[in-house]
Protein backbone atom coordinates (compact mmCIF):
# COMPACT_ATOMS: atom_id res chain seq x y z
CA UNK A 1 0.00 0.00 0.00
CA UNK A 2 1.32 3.68 -0.86
CA UNK A 3 2.54 5.92 2.05
CA UNK A 4 0.04 8.73 2.98
CA UNK A 5 1.08 11.86 1.15
CA UNK A 6 2.22 9.03 -1.31
CA UNK A 7 0.22 8.69 -4.54
CA UNK A 8 0.80 5.42 -7.15
CA UNK A 9 0.35 6.84 -10.62
CA UNK A 10 -1.60 4.67 -12.79
CA UNK A 11 -0.61 2.59 -15.88
CA UNK A 12 -0.46 4.33 -19.48
CA UNK A 13 0.45 2.69 -22.74
CA UNK A 14 2.21 5.98 -23.26
CA UNK A 15 3.96 6.24 -19.78
CA UNK A 16 5.13 2.80 -19.48
CA UNK A 17 8.08 2.48 -20.60
CA UNK A 18 9.17 -1.33 -22.53
CA UNK A 19 10.10 -4.86 -21.49
CA UNK A 20 10.68 -5.32 -17.96
CA UNK A 21 10.31 -1.44 -17.10
CA UNK A 22 6.87 -2.27 -17.94
CA UNK A 23 6.26 -5.43 -16.62
CA UNK A 24 8.11 -3.70 -13.04
CA UNK A 25 5.99 -0.50 -13.26
CA UNK A 26 2.69 -2.81 -13.69
CA UNK A 27 3.73 -5.46 -10.84
CA UNK A 28 4.17 -1.71 -8.55
CA UNK A 29 0.71 -1.00 -9.36
CA UNK A 30 -0.85 -3.85 -8.62
CA UNK A 31 0.81 -4.28 -5.25
CA UNK A 32 -0.22 -0.72 -4.71
CA UNK A 33 3.28 0.68 -3.75
CA UNK A 34 4.86 4.32 -4.62
CA UNK A 35 8.09 4.24 -6.21
CA UNK A 36 9.65 5.21 -2.64
CA UNK A 37 8.73 2.42 -0.52
CA UNK A 38 9.76 0.09 -3.35
CA UNK A 39 13.44 1.31 -3.73
CA UNK A 40 13.70 2.03 -0.10
CA UNK A 41 12.98 -1.90 0.14
CA UNK A 42 15.15 -2.53 -2.92
CA UNK A 43 17.90 -0.46 -1.20
CA UNK A 44 18.22 1.90 -4.50
CA UNK A 45 17.82 5.04 -5.50
CA UNK A 46 13.97 6.20 -6.41
CA UNK A 47 15.64 7.68 -9.74
CA UNK A 48 17.22 4.54 -10.68
CA UNK A 49 13.98 2.86 -10.13
CA UNK A 50 11.76 5.64 -11.86
CA UNK A 51 14.39 4.86 -15.03
CA UNK A 52 14.10 1.08 -15.15
CA UNK A 53 10.62 1.58 -15.03
CA UNK A 54 10.83 3.81 -17.67
CA UNK A 55 13.06 2.20 -20.39
CA UNK A 56 15.96 4.95 -19.55
CA UNK A 57 18.68 2.39 -17.69
CA UNK A 58 19.66 -0.88 -17.50
CA UNK A 59 19.54 -2.32 -14.15
CA UNK A 60 22.08 -4.94 -13.24
CA UNK A 61 20.77 -8.84 -12.15
CA UNK A 62 21.22 -7.47 -8.89
CA UNK A 63 19.69 -4.61 -8.84
CA UNK A 64 17.21 -6.70 -11.00
CA UNK A 65 16.92 -9.19 -7.89
CA UNK A 66 16.57 -6.44 -5.32
CA UNK A 67 13.25 -5.11 -6.90
CA UNK A 68 11.68 -8.03 -7.40
CA UNK A 69 11.87 -9.07 -3.91
CA UNK A 70 10.63 -5.77 -2.86
CA UNK A 71 7.58 -6.53 -5.17
CA UNK A 72 7.33 -10.05 -4.15
CA UNK A 73 7.91 -11.61 -7.56
CA UNK A 74 10.18 -13.91 -9.11
CA UNK A 75 12.76 -12.20 -11.22
CA UNK A 76 11.65 -15.10 -13.67
CA UNK A 77 8.44 -13.31 -14.15
CA UNK A 78 9.80 -10.63 -16.34
CA UNK A 79 10.94 -13.33 -19.58
CA UNK A 80 7.86 -13.26 -22.04
CA UNK A 81 6.60 -16.77 -22.15
CA UNK A 82 5.66 -18.10 -25.40
CA UNK A 83 2.34 -19.67 -25.77
CA UNK A 84 4.04 -23.24 -27.26
CA UNK A 85 4.49 -25.89 -24.89
CA UNK A 86 7.69 -26.52 -22.63
CA UNK A 87 9.37 -30.00 -22.15
CA UNK A 88 11.42 -31.22 -20.03
CA UNK A 89 14.79 -31.74 -22.04
CA UNK A 90 14.24 -29.76 -25.02
CA UNK A 91 13.51 -26.00 -25.40
CA UNK A 92 12.21 -25.39 -29.05
CA UNK A 93 13.28 -22.08 -30.60
CA UNK A 94 9.71 -21.06 -30.62
CA UNK A 95 9.12 -21.77 -26.86
CA UNK A 96 11.95 -19.41 -25.63
CA UNK A 97 11.49 -17.57 -23.00
CA UNK A 98 12.44 -13.53 -23.77
CA UNK A 99 13.26 -10.65 -21.43
CA UNK A 100 14.20 -7.07 -22.82
CA UNK A 101 16.22 -4.30 -20.98
CA UNK A 102 16.08 -0.98 -21.74
CA UNK A 103 15.90 0.54 -24.77
CA UNK A 104 19.60 0.56 -25.94
CA UNK A 105 20.42 -2.99 -23.76
CA UNK A 106 19.99 -6.41 -24.22
CA UNK A 107 17.41 -9.23 -24.87
CA UNK A 108 17.85 -12.47 -22.99
CA UNK A 109 16.60 -15.70 -24.46
CA UNK A 110 16.48 -18.96 -22.10
CA UNK A 111 18.12 -21.66 -24.15
CA UNK A 112 17.57 -24.34 -20.80
CA UNK A 113 14.54 -25.70 -19.55
CA UNK A 114 13.82 -24.95 -15.99
CA UNK A 115 13.69 -29.03 -15.10
CA UNK A 116 17.27 -28.11 -14.96
CA UNK A 117 18.00 -25.52 -11.99
CA UNK A 118 21.43 -26.56 -11.36
CA UNK A 119 22.73 -24.96 -14.69
CA UNK A 120 21.11 -22.30 -17.09
CA UNK A 121 22.28 -21.84 -20.75
CA UNK A 122 21.02 -18.38 -22.54
CA UNK A 123 21.49 -16.30 -25.60
CA UNK A 124 22.15 -12.78 -24.91
CA UNK A 125 22.25 -9.93 -27.60
CA UNK A 126 23.44 -6.82 -26.16
CA UNK A 127 22.82 -3.25 -28.90
CA UNK A 128 25.31 -0.66 -29.27
CA UNK A 129 25.74 1.66 -26.43
CA UNK A 130 24.24 -1.42 -24.22
CA UNK A 131 25.97 -2.92 -21.13
CA UNK A 132 25.15 -5.21 -17.74
CA UNK A 133 25.53 -1.59 -16.07
CA UNK A 134 27.36 0.81 -15.23
CA UNK A 135 28.37 -1.11 -11.87
CA UNK A 136 30.17 -4.99 -11.99
CA UNK A 137 27.74 -7.30 -9.87
CA UNK A 138 28.16 -11.20 -8.72
CA UNK A 139 26.67 -14.35 -7.56
CA UNK A 140 26.51 -16.02 -4.13
CA UNK A 141 28.29 -19.29 -5.87
CA UNK A 142 28.57 -20.94 -9.29
CA UNK A 143 30.42 -20.40 -12.43
CA UNK A 144 29.80 -18.01 -15.48
CA UNK A 145 31.04 -19.12 -19.32
CA UNK A 146 30.14 -17.80 -22.57
CA UNK A 147 31.07 -17.97 -26.45
CA UNK A 148 30.48 -14.40 -28.62
CA UNK A 149 29.20 -15.65 -31.50
CA UNK A 150 28.86 -12.63 -33.56
CA UNK A 151 30.04 -8.81 -32.68
CA UNK A 152 32.59 -7.64 -29.90
CA UNK A 153 32.33 -7.81 -26.47
CA UNK A 154 33.90 -5.94 -23.74
CA UNK A 155 34.25 -7.95 -20.47
CA UNK A 156 35.04 -6.69 -16.99
CA UNK A 157 36.23 -9.53 -14.39
CA UNK A 158 37.36 -8.01 -10.82
CA UNK A 159 38.88 -5.00 -12.56
CA UNK A 160 40.81 -6.65 -15.38
CA UNK A 161 39.18 -5.77 -18.93
CA UNK A 162 39.04 -7.64 -21.98
CA UNK A 163 38.03 -7.46 -25.73
CA UNK A 164 36.29 -10.67 -27.13
CA UNK A 165 35.77 -11.30 -30.65
CA UNK A 166 33.93 -13.75 -32.64
CA UNK A 167 34.35 -17.80 -31.36
CA UNK A 168 36.29 -16.39 -28.70
CA UNK A 169 35.24 -17.69 -25.40
CA UNK A 170 35.86 -17.22 -21.44
CA UNK A 171 34.95 -18.23 -18.14
CA UNK A 172 35.27 -16.89 -14.37
CA UNK A 173 34.03 -17.95 -10.93
CA UNK A 174 30.22 -16.10 -10.64
CA UNK A 175 31.37 -14.72 -6.74
CA UNK A 176 34.13 -12.41 -9.05
CA UNK A 177 32.68 -9.08 -9.65
CA UNK A 178 31.98 -8.64 -13.43
CA UNK A 179 29.82 -6.59 -16.02
CA UNK A 180 29.51 -6.95 -19.66
CA UNK A 181 29.15 -4.67 -22.65
CA UNK A 182 29.02 -3.98 -26.69
CA UNK A 183 32.08 -2.37 -28.69
CA UNK A 184 31.78 -1.31 -31.48
CA UNK A 185 28.20 -0.15 -33.98
CA UNK A 186 27.39 -3.82 -34.24
CA UNK A 187 25.18 -5.71 -31.91
CA UNK A 188 26.99 -8.57 -29.91
CA UNK A 189 25.26 -12.00 -29.90
CA UNK A 190 26.73 -14.62 -27.41
CA UNK A 191 25.69 -17.57 -25.21
CA UNK A 192 25.51 -17.15 -21.90
CA UNK A 193 26.19 -20.05 -19.24
CA UNK A 194 25.98 -19.71 -15.10
CA UNK A 195 25.83 -22.23 -12.70
CA UNK A 196 23.60 -22.29 -11.47
CA UNK A 197 20.51 -20.87 -13.05
CA UNK A 198 19.50 -17.45 -12.01
CA UNK A 199 16.24 -16.62 -13.79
Amino acid sequence: MARQGQSVAPLSDSDSGDGIGRKLRLRRSIKGRSLQEVADKAEISIGLLSQIERGVTTPSLKSLRHICAALDMPVGWLFDVPEAEHEEVVVRASARRVMTIGPKGMTKELLSPDSVPGIQMLRIVVQPGGSSGEQPYNNESGSKCGVVVSGTLGLEVEGQEYVIGVGDSFAFAATKFARFWCIGDQPVDLIWVVTPAVY
